[in-house]
């Protein structure tokens, strides 16, 4: 047999469209995974521009109104854009309770702190609304959601001062 023939043999051949085959398959999956980045980075900034646009939305409908007028439940889908919907919550605020704090002070609180305390809770709870705008991308396989909480003030409650007045609180 004449060993001066130059060229690769089958199993160089082989071995080499493996390597080739590998690395095809490498570039195709880190090609695929990276779109699906970039599929959901484009939903994540849309729903964002959504979101923000429908929380300027809220503010300016209800802004300056009273809590009671905002609803406890509202959504919709997005006018030109249907894979994208909303929704609006809201709730009463709830201040969470400190008396254990001030009773648990040097010298502890005394019961018309204490009382005090308690009503500015309760008027906090009635003139503030808590508020939270999630819009949802419907079309995936598990739903994107974005959220935003906001707090609508009511500034025309009067706030209870009944309790100071007994402490010579009122004017001359």
């Amino acid at each position: 047999m004449n060993r001066n023939h130059r060229g690769f043999t089958l199993l160089e051949v082989l071995i080499a469209m493996i390597i080739l085959a590998s690395g095809i398959v490498l570039l195709a999956s880190a090609w695929s995974s990276s779109t699906g980045r970039m599929k959901k980075t484009q939903y994540n900034t849309e729903m964002a521009a959504l979101l923000e646009r429908k929380v300027a939305e809220i503010d300016f409908k209800y802004q300056g109104k009273p809590v009671e007028s905002i609803p406890d439940e509202e959504e919709d889908d997005f006018e030109g854009a249907p894979d994208y919907s909303w929704e609006m919550t809201s709730k009463v605020f709830e201040m969470p309770d400190i008396s254990a704090a001030l009773t648990g002070r040097d010298g502890g609180a005394s019961q018309l702190m204490i009382m005090l305390m308690k009503q500015f809770s309760e008027y906090l709870g009635k003139a503030i609304k808590e508020v939270t705008v999630t819009v949802s991308y419907n079309k995936a396989k598990k739903p994107l959601k974005a959220s935003v909480t906001l707090f609508f003030v009511d500034f025309n409650k009067e706030p209870p001062l009944g309790a100071l007045s007994g402490m010579g609180g009122g004017g001359p």
